[in-house]
């Protein structure tokens, strides 16, 4: 049994992906309760789907519950479990509830949940209401969901949430980087509002190669994870169209095991149902399976944007720490599962991030009012303050490319705003509580004009559609350029590395004798470099993917509770993992002195998909230091059973040092032990 539930404020359901175990237990509680009728034949029962208002009713309790806790006591629940094995997890964006319930490890639980708040926030922006209403956008966050578990069973990239690097010779990379520069400038130069831009190429799941533009914004690593889940979800969908396309093609049961709506379902499609694995969920009264493949009508409907030319457009949050901006997302197919990228920022910094504030300080501000802790209150509106003025000067600077609509909203802001804040600074001299009702009153006439604005500026579809023409013609003779690369590129994604004209990653593993696999990170950049996994040789015919998946989740679990160094052996292989730090020069490695057992509770899960884990250890472990003289690396390794604690270390040590061999950067011998 499985399901992700989206509730608001008002425990109104906005989003709801499950299973079919799921659903029909949810309908079997309500006839039950009564909230269905009881003359209902059982078989339609099972072939129904339910209503948000039966979730709703169903879930209120301990939604209500959970607000409370929250808002009141800052004392939320994180977990539940059943008698039964089933675990309930929770999870908190900006007042919304997310609840994963599933019958798996709570760890992997809490990860898949802050992933779906990680992927609302890039699709959603600060208004997750809008997936209440908005079936485009419940269909990306569903099929970028399926993405994200798909790619996590199978690419070392995604399970370690890092980007893994294609590495080609210096010819290659510098034409295909010179590539991108002209495509950067051909964009620029037809089309004026691509002002700022990034071009990157990626290869499958794999990093080829970035330009930007100069004052571009620059581009998170989770963002780049974000553009891998997306080209999978849109290389699946042209697949899909291809096959629809083909008309002696036979029909897919992957396709044809989907749950209509009850109230569109209709006789021929009532003979589908026995394959019912699965639910689509393309708005809030309709539920989905969470873990399957994304070849659904779901995702299907929400992906169509494709055009004749395979490019396909949307808009997305990108950013982190405050930092947010309000992109158009252009992916251009130049071959089979090698995509060009074009991301060019909607709004200005200013605006963006702004208004992504606003929505968290006003949210910030609700809680205190319901604890009537007045003195907190005064800096998260002084900072609410600052965020409504960033998003005005932000509006006044661009004026010159601003609408009507836009120029409209943003005065009826600066008019409702000036008398919330009048009401707060009354709240504040006063401490009279009374005035709360006032402000209460007036705040969600308030919060529905930011909202507009949110509409008319981070995400104005208008936008998608300028330069479409210039970006279909610069994908064309980008394809045109790279045609003779592409094959190649295509074959050096399934067996990385070769660089320069011997090196490759798998000979450098001949160097460490009894080394079988390794994983290093550079969690600086957020780096990947790694072996190809192949299981045909036979040192490692008895490595599987599972123990290599295992030997990860072990070491975060050590990981969380302190330990940066850890070893351990089962009857085949000896696993070892260490995470350490440098400073730039990498000639003194600076020492932790916490304690980190007592202040890593409430760290996110290791990772940057759910929140940057290694930029918040960091700064606990050197609160003196910036964040940015300081650099932090990952080594997982994999060796034969029969190796030596003592080799175990010596090759780590070797592995950390020389590395840049294969990745072609430089790095300094590390202190790592």
């Amino acid at each position: 049994m499985r399901a992700i539930l989206i509730f608001d404020h008002l425990n109104d359901v906005l989003f709801a992906k499950c299973n079919k175990r799921f659903s029909n237990h949810i309908l079997k509680l309500a006839r039950m309760q009564g909230l269905l009728d009881d003359d209902k034949d059982t078989k339609d029962l099972e072939s129904s789907i339910p209503s948000p208002n039966i979730i709703m009713q169903l879930f209120s309790p301990i939604v209500t519950s959970q607000h409370v806790m929250a808002s009141q006591f800052g004392n939320s629940y994180t977990s539940m479990k059943f008698q039964d094995g089933t675990n309930m997890v929770f999870d908190e964006y900006i007042g919304y509830t997310f609840i994963y319930i599933a019958i798996k490890e709570v760890e992997l639980m809490r990860r898949t949940l802050g992933v779906c708040v990680s992927i609302v926030r890039h699709v959603c922006g600060p208004d997750i209401a809008i997936l209440k209403t908005n079936w485009q956008k419940v269909c990306l966050v569903s099929s970028l969901l399926d993405a994200w578990s798909n790619l996590r069973n199978c690419e070392q990239s995604i399970l370690t949430e890092a980007v893994e690097q294609l590495s080609v010779n210096a010819e290659v990379a510098s034409s295909v980087l010179k590539v991108l520069h002209d495509a950067c400038d051909k964009l620029k130069s037809s089309q004026p509002e691509f002002s700022n831009l990034h071009v990157l190429l990626l290869v499958g799941s794999k990093f080829l190669s970035l330009y930007s533009s100069k004052n571009a914004h620059d581009l998170c690593a989770s963002d780049i994870l974000l553009m891998i889940l997306l080209c999978w979800v849109v290389n699946n969908k042209r697949k899909h169209d291809r096959l629809e396309g083909n008309d002696d093609s036979e029909s897919n049961d992957d396709d044809s095991d989907i749950l209509l709506p009850e109230s569109s379902a209709s006789k021929s499609d009532e003979t589908k149902l026995n394959f019912g694995a699965k639910l689509a969920t393309p708005t809030s009264e309709d539920i989905t399976d969470l873990f399957r493949g994304s070849r659904e009508s779901s995702v299907n409907e929400g992906l169509s944007s494709l055009t004749d030319d395979d490019l396909y457009s949307q808009l997305l949050f990108l950013g982190c720490q405050h930092n947010y901006t309000a992109n158009a997302v252009h992916i251009f197919e130049l071959s089979d599962s090698i995509n060009l990228i074009t991301i060019v920022e909607a709004t200005n910094l200013s605006i963006s991030s702004g208004l992504c504030d606003s929505f968290h300080y006003l949210n910030l501000i609700n809680n205190l009012q319901f604890q009537r802790d007045l003195d907190e209150l005064k800096p998260a509106f002084e900072n609410l303050d600052i965020a409504i003025k960033k998003v005005l000067e932000g509006i006044k600077k661009n004026r010159s490319n601003v609408g009507n609509d836009v120029d409209m909203c943003q005065k009826r802001l600066q008019t409702k705003w000036d008398f919330v804040r009048k009401k707060y600074s009354d709240l504040l001299r006063s401490r009279d509580l009374e005035v709360v009702l006032q402000i209460e009153a007036n705040i969600s006439g308030f919060l529905e004009t930011l909202k507009e604005l949110l509409r008319l500026t981070c995400f104005d579809r208008n936008f998608l559609k300028q330069g479409i023409d210039v970006l279909t013609t610069v994908g064309r003779l980008v394809r045109q350029k790279l045609n003779d690369f592409s094959d190649f590129l295509k074959v050096k994604a399934l067996k990385n590395f070769t660089l320069g004209s011997s090196l490759t990653i798998n000979k450098y593993l001949e160097e460490f004798p009894g080394l079988v696999h390794f994983i290093y990170i550079d969690r600086t950049t957020h780096r990947l470099v790694a072996p190809t996994l192949d299981f045909t040789s036979t040192e490692t015919l008895a490595l599987t993917t599972k123990k290599i998946w295992n030997m990860v989740e072990q070491s975060r679990m050590h990981l969380q509770e302190g330990h940066l160094s850890i070893m351990w052996k089962d009857t085949t292989f000896n696993y070892s993992y260490f995470l350490w730090f440098e400073d730039n020069s990498g000639c003194s490695p600076p020492k932790c002195k916490v304690y980190l057992n007592y202040v890593m509770k409430n760290f996110p899960v290791p990772g940057i998909l759910c929140g940057d884990y290694y930029r918040k250890l960091t700064e606990t472990c050197f609160p003196k230091l910036s964040p940015s003289k300081v650099r932090i690396y990952e080594l997982y390794c994999v060796h034969l059973g029969l190796t030596t604690s003592t080799c175990v270390l010596e090759h780590s040590r070797r592995l950390a040092a020389t590395i840049w061999e294969v990745t072609g950067v430089p790095s300094n011998l590390a202190d790592i032990f």
